[in-house]
């Protein structure tokens, strides 16, 4: 299929990367309208591009991983699952009339095993993101998620959630309808089940709105994504009612993946290709299923009750502090 070639989107901290980029393509073009051989300098500069990359992609404060996990072109949920799985098929509606855009979900095989997979979806321009209300699930979304993850009980096949939120819809008809009830009411749920639930968060994960469908035995996250109990922007503004402060807030708030493995609240960081996952999603992908599947393997081997002590476990330990004199 004949594909074209689409202008890089770039974030802020990449201009130095980009230029020294175009340099290469200027000199590569003189080079060959003026018949002159300058492949050791270009060797030279593309050498100093990939150390540049590596340089900036390995030192990215908590607001510039943020970016990355926000990128239009970083893979999406439907991205991930159609991927990594052998055949897929979307299964829609709450069973109460409605059908939430923002949350997908369905039966699928991955490795030859079915499995039900899930999770927010965003959109790819403006007019699908404003279709998909950018990921931002009503209460019908989180009803539709919960019952495809009882089907999955009742049937005996693991659930995989991919989370990828700012949070859940917070406007006054999701309010009215039971926002808030509906999420409480997938976190006990899903507790209760007795298969495999392994979540990955993509992208960014927002509140109460991630919550909704992470909980699992493994929580898995991204090398670049977030997760927040509140945006950073969102955090300055209540804080110090100042959003430019954004930057403090992300540094508090410990969003990043290194911050939550060090307080053992994700279970595994997955590596990324050098410039994020939109830089190479094949790779990404390639990484992803691997884990997935190893992490299966690991919880298949435990009975129904067993996987249900090990996930209460693991959240009753978040948030566990130690007294001592002052």
């Amino acid at each position: 299929m004949a594909t074209t070639e689409r202008k890089p989107i770039l974030l802020d901290f990449e201009k130095p990367l980009a230029d020294l980029e175009a340099r290469i393509i200027q000199i590569r073009e003189l080079a060959e309208e003026n018949d002159v051989d300058v492949s050791d300098e270009i060797r030279q500069l593309e050498a100093r591009a990939v150390q540049l990359r590596q340089e900036i992609f390995s030192s990215l404060s908590p607001l510039q991983r943020l970016q990355v996990a926000r990128h239009p072109r970083r893979p999406s949920t439907l991205d991930y699952i159609q991927a990594i799985s052998d055949e897929w098929m979307e299964l829609h509606g709450d069973r109460g009339g409605l059908d939430d855009p923002a949350l997908v979900g369905g039966v699928g095989r991955l490795a030859g095993q079915p499995v039900v997979m899930l999770g927010q979806q965003k959109g790819r321009d403006t007019k699908d993101n404003i279709a998909r209300n950018f990921g931002m699930a009503s209460p019908s979304g989180y009803r539709k998620a919960i019952r495809l993850m009882e089907h999955a009980d009742r049937f005996g096949m693991p659930i995989l959630t991919f989370i990828d939120t700012p949070g859940a819809n917070p406007n006054a008809e999701s309010e009215r309808l039971g926002q808030g009830e509906a999420i409480a009411y997938n976190l006990r749920e899903m507790f209760r089940f007795e298969v495999p639930i392994v979540c990955t968060v993509i992208g960014e994960a927002g509140s109460g709105g991630a919550l909704g469908i992470s909980v699992g035995d493994r929580l898995l996250m991204f090398e670049h994504s977030v997760y927040f109990v509140a945006s950073p922007e969102a955090c300055a503004s209540i804080l110090w009612r100042d959003a430019a402060k954004a930057p403090q807030a992300a540094d508090a708030l410990k969003i990043t993946a290194p911050d939550l493995k060090h307080l053992d609240i994700i279970d595994e960081i997955l590596p990324e290709p050098i410039g994020g996952a939109h830089a190479d999603p094949l790779r990404t992908t390639e990484i992803l299923r691997e884990a997935l599947l190893r992490h299966l393997s690991e919880l298949t081997q435990m009975t129904g009750p067993q996987r249900q002590e090990l996930r209460y476990q693991k959240f009753r330990a978040i948030g566990m502090f130690a007294e001592a004199p002052i």
